[in-house]
């Protein structure tokens, strides 16, 4: 049977070249079922677990049909549960959409609304936005939704698992009814079933099998480690050895970033160069290239800028901080081992992170060996601004796994 290519689909050269570019080989199961059935015009139930590449199944069929800039108001809606789950399916978009003129906006709570409503009143194409800041902004008068003619509802599940019901009611209520309409969840529980009856029509259902495992010759360990100042010692432990020849390093925040890169830059440990959303497409561009190329010992980078990387002979991943979109832990420790090389992916956690590396022990379906720490590395004692937001982190976790706990901070005085 002939292998399925991007340019079976009918893709305009825009977005091929972006393929190209970002690495992507060929498609994988739920993009091959997905592509062709949205490109039809068809409404799709995908279920399919994170790491399938199920982002791309739904990005590359909107940006094919939005093609190009064209008036102010949106004209695709992606609605996710969370402010990392929304800057991240920008981020994918953006890259996807490289070589086009469409305009890309992440709307999302956690800052003020202002810079947001500005980007909207300069005209935007597509729209990827948290449920809360969609009507916030709709209300306000800001975000017309007239020309909305996909639909994109993202991580259904957890959606549900959010009560995000009624707000996702509202916004139904106020886009036009005459619309594309794409629902993606890892898992199809009756709830999710309940809302897919509510607001798909004749849908096409396309389930995926579970993702695969990493790649077998990535060598994954996972060290225990209690702060940020013993993670940058065990850090600059790791890149006194020699054999850390090409290194790739992922933290969660662009602050975590930045401050690595000074850190490797000022012992001079490098060469580096730091990537994230702050940082201009074209300096993204030239770091990868300059690591591709051999010219770069490390390359500090977000989960945003991760998926367009693409370099064989990466000899370590290392993940200074635990992901919590569980899937981008596959996607990270892919980049090394790649072209049947072997390689090595080191991830730091300290206790709070434990709890997110159990769930992507259960996304990938094994266990990542723990290490002890080497003697060489000073373990600091951990200081009392970080120690309390650790423990707030697991008293977080512990309500969201039982809802009746009451947590530590919460002691009763008689």
């Amino acid at each position: 049977m002939k292998e399925v290519s991007f340019a079976d689909f009918k893709l305009n050269r825009q977005l091929l070249n972006a393929v190209v570019a970002i690495g992507y080989e060929q498609p994988t199961e739920i993009q091959r079922k997905c592509i062709p059935v949205i490109l039809s015009g068809q409404q799709v139930i995908g279920i399919a677990q994170t790491g399938t590449g199920k982002t791309a199944a739904y990005l590359l069929p909107i940006l094919m049909n939005v093609k190009f800039a064209a008036g102010n108001e949106p004209r695709a809606l992606i609605l996710a549960p969370t402010k990392e789950l929304v800057i991240q399916i920008a981020e994918h978009a953006r890259l996807l959409a490289m070589n086009t003129d469409l305009r890309i906006l992440a709307l999302y709570g956690g800052i003020g609304p202002k810079g947001q409503i500005e980007a909207l009143q300069q005209g935007v194409d597509i729209v990827v936005a948290t449920p809360g800041r969609f009507m916030e902004l709709y209300l306000k008068g800001e975000l017309p939704t007239k020309q909305v003619k996909t639909l994109v509802l993202d991580e259904a599940d957890r959606m549900m698992d959010m009560g995000f019901m009624p707000q996702l009611r509202k916004i139904f209520e106020v886009i036009p009814h005459k619309r594309q309409n794409l629902l993606f969840s890892a898992t199809f529980p009756e709830k999710v079933e309940r809302l897919a009856a509510e607001f798909l029509e004749f849908p096409v259902r396309i389930e995926v099998s579970p993702p695969a495992t990493p790649a077998a010759q990535v060598k994954q360990v996972l060290y225990l480690v209690p702060n940020l100042k013993s993670k940058i010692n065990f850090l600059e432990y790791l890149l006194q050895q020699p054999e850390f020849s090409r290194v790739l390093i992922f933290t969660r925040t662009k602050e975590n970033a930045d401050n690595v890169f000074k850190f490797i830059e000022r012992k001079k440990l490098g060469p580096v160069r730091v990537i994230h959303s702050n940082k201009g497409q074209n300096s993204r561009i030239n770091a990868v290239n300059e690591f591709k190329a051999g010219a770069l010992r490390v390359l500090v980078s977000t989960d945003v800028t991760s998926r367009g990387i693409d370099v064989t002979q990466v000899s370590h991943v290392i993940n200074f901080d635990v992901p919590i979109v569980y899937e981008d832990y596959v996607h990270r420790i892919g980049r090394t081992g790649r072209a049947f090389q072997t390689g090595t992916a080191i991830t730091l956690a300290n206790e709070a992170e434990l709890y997110h590396v159990r769930k992507i022990e259960l996304l990938i379906r094994e266990q990542i060996p723990v290490n002890e720490l080497p003697p060489q590395v000073a373990v600091t004692e951990t200081p009392k601004e970080e120690k309390q937001a650790i423990a707030r982190e697991i008293d977080r976790q512990k309500k969201k796994e039982d809802p009746l706990y009451k947590g530590a901070f919460h002691e009763k005085k008689d």
